[in-house]
């Protein structure tokens, strides 16, 4: 019922900048916190921004300066805008939804989380 559908990876030099985007689709009525994380080869996911309802903010060290999470509540949107890349930003970027509140048959119900299928970043000369 509820799907999140990312866009917007692709191929970047060093140096360069990409923007993501993540909608989330069905019946929604709240999202709490929207966020992004990021799996490289042979290593473990990682929470890169995340963003709550309210517009607050959290970074990961590693990107802070050089991404800037937003979001559009009334479409259910979250952004990344990421500058300065570098190779180690290469990874899949997964967006994700916390405590997401949709109707189903007149009923209010909540979901803990969803995540979205991914796009890839690769950042390479």
């Amino acid at each position: 019922q509820v799907q999140l559908v990312e866009s917007g990876g692709g191929l970047v030099q060093p140096g360069g900048s990409l923007g993501l985007s993540c909608a989330a689709s069905g019946s929604i009525f709240s999202i709490n916190t929207m966020g992004w994380y990021r799996q490289a080869p042979g290593k473990q996911r990682e929470m890169v921004a995340t963003i709550t309802s309210g517009g607050s903010t959290n970074y990961a060290d590693s990107v802070k300066g050089r991404f800037t999470i937003s979001r559009d509540n009334a479409k259910n949107t979250v952004y990344l805008q990421m500058s300065n890349l570098k190779p180690d930003d290469t990874a899949v970027y997964y967006c994700k939804a916390d405590n997401v509140g949709y109707w189903l048959y007149a009923m209010r119900l909540y979901l803990n989380d969803r995540w979205g299928q991914g796009t890839q970043v690769t950042v390479s000369s």
